[in-house]
C-alpha cells in the first residue's frame, strides 16, 4: 500500500535555471516596464523584471547600430566651447580626413569636439554616428548626424563605445573624456579587447598627465609596467595623428 501511495507522489520541482530565470525576468519586463521609469538609487531589495528588459533591449539595439559600420573611429572629446578654436578645427579636418577612407565616425552626439568631429565627417560625405545619453536635462544632437541612437544606462553606452570601432582618439575634455580614456586603455592592457590605436590629441593638454603616470603611477609606485605607457599615441598635429592611425589600424 506504501508503495503504490509512493508512485503517485510527484519529484520536486527543480529550481529554475540562471537562464529561465533571465528569461522570465525579460518577458515579464517587456509587459510592466512603466512609462515613467525611476532612477535606481540604491541597491535593489529585488530585480525589477521592467529594468532587465530595459537594459537587454538597449545592449541589442546598440549592437545592431555599431555592426553597421566595418571600419570605425571614436572621437571624444569636450561637449563645451571653452578651448581654442584651433582644437575644434583640428577634430574637424581629421574626421573629415578619415571619412575619407572609409571610416564612421562615432562621437557622443552632442556638442563641443563632438560635433566638430561629426562636422567633419559629415561634410565629406561619410558616415557620422552620434552614441548619446538620455539626461534630465537632455543634451541636444548635433546637425552632423547621418545617424544616433540613446542610451537611459551609462554602462550600456560604455560598452558600445568600447567595441565600436578600430582607433579611439581623445581631445582635450573633462571626466567624460578621462573616463573614457581610462576605460579602454584598462582593457586594452588586461587583454579584455585587442589592442588598438589609442591617440591623444594635443600634446599642452595631455604632456601632465602623461607625465603623472610615467613618474608618480610607473616610477615612483610600479603600479603599471613600463610597457603600459606604450599602450597610448600622444599627437600635436593632423598629419601625426591620421599618419599613426593609417599606420597602425588593422580591421
Amino acid at each position: 500500500m506504501n508503495a503504490d501511495l509512493s508512485d503517485d507522489i510527484a519529484p520536486p520541482t527543480p529550481p529554475p535555471s540562471t537562464a529561465d530565470r533571465l528569461a522570465n525576468a525579460v518577458a515579464e519586463g517587456a509587459r510592466t516596464m512603466p512609462e515613467d521609469r525611476p532612477l535606481l538609487v540604491c541597491k535593489p531589495r529585488r530585480i525589477e523584471s521592467w529594468r532587465v528588459f530595459k537594459i537587454m533591449s538597449e545592449f541589442v539595439e546598440g549592437f545592431d547600430v555599431i555592426r553597421r559600420y566595418s571600419l570605425a573611429a571614436t572621437f571624444f572629446g569636450s561637449a563645451r566651447a571653452t578651448f581654442g578654436d584651433e582644437v575644434y578645427q583640428h577634430a574637424t579636418e581629421l574626421a573629415g580626413r578619415l571619412a575619407k577612407q572609409g571610416f564612421a565616425v562615432i562621437t557622443g552626439g552632442s556638442s563641443g569636439i563632438m560635433q566638430a568631429a561629426n562636422r567633419g565627417a559629415f561634410e565629406a560625405g561619410g558616415e557620422s554616428v552620434g552614441l548619446n545619453i538620455n539626461l534630465k536635462n537632455p543634451q541636444s544632437y548635433n546637425p552632423y548626424l547621418t545617424e544616433r541612437f540613446g542610451f537611459d544606462h551609462f554602462f550600456v553606452r560604455k560598452v558600445m563605445l568600447t567595441y565600436a570601432s578600430e582607433v579611439y582618439v581623445y581631445f582635450p575634455g573633462g571626466y567624460g573624456t578621462l573616463d573614457e580614456f581610462f576605460e579602454i586603455v584598462t582593457l586594452v592592457q588586461t587583454g579584455k579587447i585587442r589592442k588598438v590605436p589609442l591617440v591623444l590629441f594635443d600634446k599642452e593638454y595631455w604632456t601632465p598627465l602623461v607625465e603623472f603616470l610615467k613618474n608618480k603611477v610607473y616610477q615612483d609606485h610600479k603600479a603599471i609596467d613600463e610597457g603600459d605607457l606604450d599602450l597610448f599615441h600622444l599627437v600635436d598635429t593632423v598629419d601625426e595623428a591620421y599618419d599613426y592611425i593609417i599606420k597602425h589600424v588593422s580591421c
